[in-house]
């Protein structure tokens, strides 16, 4: 989270109402075509523009060992040519449309994603379409673009301490679970892939009922269905391949690393394994784990920064993460930089840190700071329903891993019901040694 922003946002929101940053839920509808793709509306009347994003649902936790990247090389690769235009053609049309338009891929979905005038929607669903299922997939294509992957994966992962830390960190933290695959692909992988792969991944996954159309903007859930049956109605539904969530073991041990690094000070990082909204038992849990997460290093007022950053200076720098929105179970991921000026060891500084977290699972948080938490959650969703792409990729995110976009809704409701308590059972269950994984990144040693 950016620091300055979060201590703006405290000062402009700390003294509201807990309920008074929530708004009413736009005016959404769902249908489902004939062949299955699911379409999701939300009218939005305040912006002149819409967005239209469709989401299908694979990523790399769906792939084979030895096949990682095929979700993320198809996602280059569509772009590639089909049936109604040649190689960067499509994007030469939107752009003269004033359009923005571009594709990403996750762990549990691939998304194309366009932004422009509602009276040029049909556009967007013509060639979104059309991508998913009439894409050549040439193998001369196919050998370029692996080369820009490969580069890619070296620029954003491979060169890149913090980036690299977190995938070999991930590989061990996920031991019976598919994230650990790197959504990129391990670059031995990237190596062998070949076009049949590419074909028979595109035609095993990329059909309408394997898809959700996510549409936010100045239009009307009519009008959208009368272009989505138009321009997607035409495809046939096919069988999938049956996709299991990625599951992990109650209790997977702790597990350890080092890595060296051309880096000044030491870091430390510690996932816990976690369930996801899509996996626990009750959802509340999933709700009080991303309390916890705010709680934790969320903002600066959270206690490890409090504590730990800013009190005892111990760390330069100290964060939090954790997703629950994932089909499968997550991490709540602690970083940490050490500061050297007060701490040399990373025993010392992990010994520290478990000492703060001890004093969460040995007494509950007191009501104010959770209603602190409770404000920065709710306030930076409610604001993020101010732009159209971060409107629909609530929706089309809960769609893709398999709950319903009528969660987006309750959000708030569900977050206010999280108590002190709440929060100190959650951290004694899954704050755990048998639960963690932690990498130490050491710098480099100097052998001159």
């Amino acid at each position: 989270m950016n620091i300055s922003r979060s201590t703006c946002l405290l000062l402009f929101i700390g003294w509201l109402p807990l309920l008074a940053v929530a708004t009413s839920p736009p005016s959404t509808q769902a249908f489902t075509l004939d062949n299955g793709l699911k379409v999701v509306v939300r009218e939005d009347h305040r912006s002149a523009a819409v967005t239209a994003q469709l989401w299908v649902k694979v990523g790399s936790s769906y792939e084979p060992p030895g096949q990682s990247g095929l979700s993320h090389a198809l996602e280059h690769m569509v772009y590639k040519g089909s049936s109604k235009a040649c190689a960067g053609e499509f994007s030469a049309i939107l752009e003269k449309l004033g359009a923005s338009e571009n594709a990403f891929t996750g762990k549990d979905y691939t998304v194309y994603h366009q932004t422009l005038a509602p009276g040029r929607l049909g556009v967007a669903f013509e060639i979104m379409a059309d991508l998913m299922s009439t894409a050549k997939l040439r193998e001369q294509d196919f050998s370029t673009e692996l080369k820009v992957i490969a580069q890619e994966r070296r620029d954003s992962i491979d060169d890149h301490v913090s980036a690299l830390s977190i995938e070999r960190l991930e590989s061990l933290a996920y031991l019976s679970s598919a994230y650990r695959t790197p959504v990129i692909g391990w670059m031995h992988d990237l190596q062998r892939i070949n076009t049949l792969q590419l074909q028979q991944w595109y035609q095993a996954w990329y059909a309408p009922n394997n898809a959700t159309l996510v549409v936010v903007g100045n239009v009307t859930p009519d009008s959208v269905q009368a272009l989505a049956q138009r321009y997607f109605g035409h495809l046939d539904r096919r069988a999938t391949p049956t996709a299991h969530a990625p599951v992990e073991l109650p209790s997977p041990g702790e597990r350890s690393l080092i890595q060296h690094a051309p880096i000044s000070a030491p870091r430390l990082i510690m996932s816990f394994n976690t369930p996801s909204l899509a996996t626990a038992q009750e959802r509340r849990t999933a709700h009080t784990l991303r309390l916890l997460e705010i709680l934790l290093a969320g903002s600066n007022s959270a206690r490890l920064k409090q504590q730990l950053q800013f009190g005892d200076e111990i760390f330069s720098e100290v964060q939090s993460e954790y997703n629950a929105f994932t089909r499968g179970d997550s991490l709540l991921t602690i970083t940490a930089q050490l500061n050297l000026d007060k701490v040399t060891s990373t025993d010392q500084a992990l010994a520290r840190l478990w000492r703060a977290i001890d004093e969460l699972k040995n007494k509950a948080p007191e009501k104010a700071e959770l209603d602190r938490a409770k404000t920065i959650l709710i306030a930076n969703t409610v604001y993020a329903q101010d732009d159209l792409e971060g409107q629909a990729n609530t929706l089309g995110l809960l769609e893709s891993i398999g709950l319903d976009w009528q969660l987006a809704d309750q959000d708030t409701d569900e977050l206010n019901k999280i108590t002190p308590l709440d929060i100190q059972n959650v951290a004694v269950t899954y704050l755990t040694r048998e639960r963690m994984s932690i990498a130490q990144i050491l710098p480099e040693k100097n052998n001159g």
